[in-house]
C-alpha cells in the first residue's frame, strides 16, 4: 500500500530494501530506461523516461512534472483557472502549473517485455516540500484501504474488463473489425483472432500480469480478459497498468485497443468492468463473505457490504462509470444493469452474487463499471459504500429474478450529468471524501460534461443536415 507520509519518512528497512532490490535488477538486466508514471485524475498513465542511471535518485527524491496534469478533464482541458490568482482553493497548490514530485513505489517495479531495455515504476504524489497531495487518486483509495485494515480486512477483487480490438489499415488509416461478433465465445473466432491476442497475452504475463482468460466477447470486435484476484490497492495498480499495456502491444502490432465503453464503429456493443469483491481477515486470511451457516446465502458482513453497495450506487456512478458513453450500457435486456438491484447469478443485475459452491470464493460482482473508470476512484466507491453498510448495518431488499421490472429497484443515473449531480449532492462523499475531493472531481467531469453538451453529434448533423 503506498505510504502517504512525506517522502522521506518511507525509508524503513523495507522500504530500502525494496529500493535496493529496484537497483540490483535495472543493473542486473541491462536496462537502459526506466518509465517513472503517475495515474492522473482519470486513470490514465503520464510520466517520464528516465536514463537506468537517474533511478537511484528518482526513488529516493522523486521525479518532476507540471502540476497543470491534474487540472485537465479527459478531453486535455483546463477544468480550473491555474493561471489567475481567483482559480479557488482547490488547486492552489498548481497555480501557475507549478510542480509537483513523482515518488516511485519500488514494490511496483516490472520490466517491460514489448520494449527492451526498459522498466516501469508507479508512483505517488508529492508537493516540492514534500506534502502528499491530497487530490491523487491514488492516495485516496490508499486511505480507503486503510479504513479497512483497521477493521482487520483487506479487499480481495478480481477483474474482468472487456474492450474492443482493430485491425488498423496502413493505408487508409481505418479501423476494420476483427471478428463479426454476435456468437459469444464462439471457438471459430477464437482461432480467428488467436494470433492477434497472442502477443497481448505473451506480454501480460512476461510482466507478471497472466490473463486466467482471453475470451471472444458477444459483440463485434469485442474482447474480454479475466484475471485472478489481487488484494488491496494492487488490484487497481494491476488494471491501469493492464490497459495501458494492452493498448501499448497492439500498437507495436498494427491494432488498435479501447476501453471506451460504447466506439461508434458498426454496430458496437457496450463494454462493461465486472469487479468481483469480497473481504479477507487480515489476521487468518478467511473470506468473511463466506457463509457461517448451511442456511445462510451470505455472511452478516457481506450483506451488509451489499446493502452499502446499493444504497450508495446512484451517487458512486460519477466514480463507477464516468464517461458520457458509459452510460449508454444502462439498458434494458442488455446483459448490463439498468437499475440499482441485486440478484443470485442473474447477469442483468447491478450486483450479481456468486455463492455456488459456497465457501472461499463467495463474493459480489459489481456489473455496473465502465471499463474507462479511474481503477483507484472504483475500489474507493466500493469499499466506502460497503464499508458504511457494515458500520450503519444496512439490509438490502430481497434478491430479484426480473431486476429489469419497474419495481425490482430504482433506475440508475441516465446520464453522466445525472450523475454528476448525484455525487455533487452526497452527503455521504462529502463527508468520507471531503469537500475539496468532491468539488474537485464534480469540476473536472463537468467541464467534460458541458463540452459534449455544447458538441454537434453526428446523429444531429444525420438527422437535420439536410433536412431542413
Amino acid at each position: 500500500m503506498p505510504d502517504t507520509s512525506k517522502p522521506e519518512d518511507r525509508w524503513d528497512g523495507d522500504w530500502a530494501d525494496a529500493a535496493a532490490a529496484v537497483e540490483d535488477q535495472v543493473r542486473d538486466k541491462g536496462l537502459r530506461s526506466v518509465r517513472v508514471s503517475f495515474a492522473d485524475q482519470h486513470g490514465r498513465l503520464h510520466g517520464k523516461v528516465l536514463d537506468a542511471a537517474q533511478i537511484p535518485d528518482a526513488l529516493r527524491n522523486g521525479v518532476s512534472f507540471p502540476g497543470s496534469l491534474l487540472t485537465k478533464d479527459t478531453g486535455q482541458h483546463y477544468a480550473f483557472k491555474i493561471w489567475e490568482p481567483d482559480g479557488g482553493p482547490t488547486l492552489a497548490s498548481v497555480m501557475g502549473a507549478r510542480d509537483m514530485v513523482m515518488v516511485p513505489d519500488p514494490t511496483t517495479f516490472r520490466v517491460r517485455p514489448w520494449l527492451d531495455g526498459t522498466g516501469w515504476l508507479l508512483s505517488d504524489l508529492y508537493s516540492v516540500e514534500g506534502a502528499p497531495i491530497e487530490l491523487s487518486t491514488r492516495r485516496i483509495c490508499a486511505q480507503a484501504h486503510q479504513r479497512l485494515a483497521d477493521r482487520g480486512l483487506r479487499l480481495r477483487a478480481g477483474l474482468e474488463m472487456e474492450f474492443h480490438l482493430y485491425r488498423v489499415d496502413e493505408s487508409s488509416g481505418d479501423h476494420q473489425l476483427v471478428h463479426r461478433g454476435w456468437d459469444l465465445l464462439a471457438e471459430n473466432f477464437s482461432d480467428q483472432i488467436e494470433p492477434l491476442l497472442e502477443p497481448i497475452q505473451r506480454s501480460l504475463s512476461a510482466l507478471g500480469l497472466p490473463p486466467r482468460t482471453i475470451e471472444v466477447e458477444h459483440g463485434p470486435s469485442q474482447v474480454e480478459l479475466t484475471f485472478p484476484p489481487a488484494d488491496g490497492i494492487e488490484l487497481a495498480d494491476q488494471a491501469v497498468l493492464i490497459r495501458a499495456a494492452v493498448k501499448q502491444i497492439a500498437r507495436r502490432h498494427g491494432l488498435h485497443a479501447t476501453f471506451m465503453a460504447r466506439p461508434a464503429l458498426g454496430d458496437a456493443f457496450p463494454s462493461g468492468w465486472h469487479l468481483h469483491q469480497s473481504l479477507i481477515g487480515i489476521d487468518d486470511g478467511r473470506n468473511r463473505f463466506a457463509p457461517t451457516t448451511p442456511a445462510e446465502t451470505l455472511s452478516a458482513t457481506a450483506r451488509h457490504y451489499l446493502a452499502g453497495l446499493l444504497d450508495h450506487a446512484e451517487e458512486s456512478c460519477l466514480l463507477t462509470t464516468p464517461t458520457v458513453t458509459g452510460y449508454k450500457r444502462y439498458r434494458p435486456h442488455s446483459i448490463a444493469p439498468d437499475r440499482t438491484v441485486w440478484s443470485r447469478q442473474h447477469r442483468g443485475a447491478m450486483l450479481r452474487v456468486i455463492d455456488e459452491p459456497p465457501g472461499h470464493a463467495t463474493r459480489i460482482e459489481n456489473r455496473a463499471g465502465d471499463p474507462a473508470a479511474s481503477p483507484y476512484l472504483y475500489l474507493t466507491s466500493q469499499i466506502l459504500s460497503g464499508l458504511d453498510g457494515m458500520e450503519a448495518k444496512l439490509e438490502a431488499p430481497p434478491p430479484s429474478e426480473t431486476p429489469y421490472e419497474a419495481e425490482a429497484g430504482p433506475l440508475l443515473p441516465r446520464t453522466l450529468g445525472d450523475a454528476i449531480e448525484a455525487f455533487d449532492h452526497s452527503s455521504f462523499y462529502r463527508d468520507t471524501l471531503g469537500d475539496e475531493i468532491d468539488d474537485y472531481l464534480v469540476t473536472l467531469k463537468r467541464s467534460e460534461w458541458s463540452r459534449f453538451n455544447a458538441a454537434v453529434t453526428d446523429w444531429e448533423q444525420r438527422e437535420y443536415y439536410d433536412t431542413f
